[in-house]
């Protein structure tokens, strides 16, 4: 196994103070399936308070020592620049929570404490700094398997975690392996356990599915399982809404497997793109929640036309109107939320040449600027999920094309690009309040329409004739 060099220090810092170290975790998994480490987890027989004495502020090592769940053994080591939770060996009680033991009493086995962890692949440690591999389970078996199987009895190790049956099925879209029977089984009993795990908990474990490559594997059995019908209904509800006519149209899926590509497909496109800034992290999940909820208030708005086919008039605010309500409900953060939302109430747009310039700048006015490459990503998932068939590489490129030339000639879009100000209006003579706002709008749609239009004199032309009808009709513009 391929071992960080710094995680064979700490192991050997551990090791000269008479303790065993074990790399345990994800690290081992991605190891055995051939694949580099991303975390370093270790498991130790040395106490928390062993551990921050070897390592908290040690001078020369360049070390310190966070207690992250120090109550429950864990605390993390930062050393030379690599972050490594060091935990010590355990046997957990009682889980009245349905999250942490009551109670936790550390020991000196590892095998005991592989045997409290949930998966097969998870459970398997690696002595440091050179084997053996240590596994109880077969957890090296079922990887290459590529199986999920429960440490134990899968009922047991869910009433212990009720987030864990969602772990599973996220591990089956990140890896692309497949639910052992048993554990599959038991997931549907597991419901009442999962309903008892808080939003943010779930919340997390929906965002590790959004960033895999393939998140309909798993959003397709939670489905299955029962864990959509609990989690997130409004979606599940859209099983079975067709959206064709009479068996031919555009759509050949009913709206949740319409959804699931969809999504399938933003999170693929994303990829497509250089990942630098911490926000691109976010933008992914935004455009990936986007196309998975687009199209969530169909089922509300379904209405069959007199041609037998299925209508779903203003489906799109009703779907941000729904999207707005379970991302809440996971307590997703306020600029994800509203990210979302303007996308899903803005994806139905429908360019054709006949748009005049003045459309267009409406359009960029109401999209945003700012939104664009994400409701254009938005549109090619759309456009994928109607029949599974990636869009034409240039099927956005004439509105693309004609918003820069628009934008070029004239990027008069709000009203702090217009030529004049409210300050400019008092000095004409007009009177602070709502008229200065009501007039400063009407120029601003003159404008869209002419930007010609957008200097200061003819501004100021247009303002004198508008505060001039509003003078002589005696009161001010309704709005």
């Amino acid at each position: 196994m391929k071992i960080h060099p710094i995680v064979k220090e700490t192991a050997a810092i551990l090791a000269r103070a008479g303790k065993q170290a074990y790399l345990v975790g994800g690290a081992v998994r991605d190891l055995l399936r051939g694949r580099k480490a991303k975390d370093w987890d270790l498991a130790t027989d040395a106490l928390p308070e062993e551990v921050v004495a070897l390592f908290h502020k040690k001078k020369g090592l360049g070390s310190f020592v966070i207690p992250t769940g120090i109550k429950h053994g864990t605390v993390t080591v930062h050393f030379k620049g690599l972050a490594m939770e060091v935990t010590t060996f355990r046997s957990e009680f009682g889980f009245s929570d349905r999250r942490r033991p009551d109670r936790v009493e550390f020991g000196d086995s590892i095998e005991v404490d592989l045997s409290r962890r949930d998966f097969t692949m998870n459970a398997a440690a690696y002595r440091l700094p050179s084997g053996p591999l240590v596994d109880p389970f077969d957890g090296r078996k079922d990887i290459k398997k590529h199986l999920i199987r429960s440490v134990g009895k899968p009922d047991e190790r869910f009433s212990e975690d009720g987030l864990r049956p969602l772990r599973a099925l996220r591990f089956a879209s990140q890896l692309g392996f497949t639910l052992d029977g048993e554990l599959r089984a038991a997931i549907s009993g597991a419901i009442p356990y999962t309903a008892e795990v808080a939003p943010e908990r779930v919340r997390d474990e929906i965002d590790k599915i959004l960033a895999t490559d393939s998140p309909s594997t798993a959003l397709l059995l939670m489905e299955k399982t029962g864990l959509m019908e609990l989690l997130i209904p409004e979606l599940a509800a859209c099983r079975g809404v067709r959206q064709d006519r009479n068996g031919y149209g555009f759509h050949r899926f009913d709206v949740l497997d319409h959804s699931l590509l969809a999504c399938n497909f933003a999170a693929r496109d994303f990829s497509n793109y250089e990942v630098e800034k911490p926000s691109d992290s976010q933008t992914r999940l935004v455009r990936c929640l986007a196309a998975l909820y687009h199209d969530i208030g169909k089922p509300v708005t379904a209405q069959m036309g007199e041609d037998g086919g299925w209508t779903f008039y203003r489906h799109e605010k009703e779907s941000a109107k729904l999207a707005r309500a379970i991302l809440s409900r996971f307590r997703y953060p306020n600029i994800v939320i509203d990210r979302v939302c303007h996308l899903v109430e803005e994806h139905m747009f429908s360019y054709t040449d006949s748009w005049t310039d003045a459309a267009v700048r409406r359009f960029v006015i109401r999209a945003g600027e700012e939104n664009l490459s994400d409701l254009f990503a938005l549109r090619r998932a759309d456009i994928y999920g109607m029949a599974g068939r990636e869009p034409k590489w240039d099927t956005l490129l004439p509105l693309h094309n004609r918003i820069e030339e628009v934008l070029a000639r004239s990027r008069a879009l709000s009203l702090k690009d217009l030529a004049v100000s409210g300050n400019d209006l008092i000095s004409l003579g007009i009177s602070p309040g709502k008229t200065i706002g009501i007039i400063l709008n009407e120029l601003l749609e003159a404008v869209l329409e002419d930007p010609d239009l957008n200097t200061k004199e003819k501004l100021v032309e247009i303002a004198r004739r508008k505060w001039l009808i509003i003078h002589l009709s005696g009161s001010e513009l309704k709005v």
